[in-house]
């Protein structure tokens, strides 16, 4: 039987197109074990506001003269999630379907204690796959292979570890994966297309799509995937 993977490091509160990455493969695999790379949708991801986008990000204990991986990488100030969660009340409670997440989303904001980002971005993660009737297995790299490669060949062993001939990479990745690998490993290399998403009625014209998927949640509730192409829908 067919398998397909995809491998992709951790982001916070990850935009739609980070969901049908997921949504179109069997197995996730979440590369935290990579080196952290600063300023980017490791710590941050934006939400639309009144004035526009606006970054919210996670603070962290970062050394530029280390090569510190993405799953040692720690909050360096536990207020974050509490200033979050105000900000994105404030943006979006007057959004349509802001009520019907606004319980479950207060509580992970206002009660969680991890420190690591890695598992932070996880929590997330797995909490919008479930709003968004996402079930694709996912798991750590580090738990999955632990061989001392880096590179194309490091996915590739990845890839073979869960048992996959088929891998759905970001389109990215055409600049640097050595596909030759993964073609004598009898893997085929599938590009994802994050062109042609639909618009959907947002809070705060004008329409931006690369914001975290919460603003997708909270302006069409349980109508989300019919925006995402991976739920292979039209949007009305």
């Amino acid at each position: 039987m067919s398998k397909r993977v995809a491998i992709v490091q951790s982001c916070y509160v990850p935009w739609k197109g980070y969901f049908d990455l997921i949504n179109q493969v069997d197995h996730f695999l979440i590369y935290d074990d990579a080196e952290y790379s600063k300023n980017t949708w490791r710590n941050r991801n934006r939400i639309k506001t009144a004035n526009g986008t606006q970054w919210l990000t996670i603070p962290v204990l970062y050394s530029s003269n280390s090569r510190q991986r993405i799953d040692d990488v720690e909050v360096s100030d536990a207020r974050w999630a509490h200033r979050h969660w105000k900000t994105i009340r404030q943006n979006y409670v007057r959004a349509p379907h802001f009520d019907g997440y606004e319980a479950a989303l207060a509580e992970l904001y206002l009660q969680i204690a991890e420190r690591r980002l890695s598992a932070i971005n996880r929590i997330f993660i797995d909490h919008l796959c479930s709003l968004l009737g996402i079930t694709t297995t996912i798991s750590w790299t580090s738990d999955v292979f632990s061989g001392d490669v880096t590179g194309t060949r490091r996915l590739v062993e990845l890839c073979a570890a869960v048992g996959a001939d088929s891998y759905l990479s970001g389109p990215a990745a055409q600049a640097y994966l050595d596909l030759a690998q993964f073609e004598q490993a009898g893997i085929e290399v599938v590009w994802m297309n994050y062109d042609g998403y639909p618009t959907y009625p947002q809070l705060h014209p004008p329409f931006e799509h690369a914001v975290t998927t919460l603003d997708l949640l909270f302006s069409v509730g349980s109508e989300a995937p019919r925006y995402m192409k991976s739920f292979n829908l039209k949007a009305p």
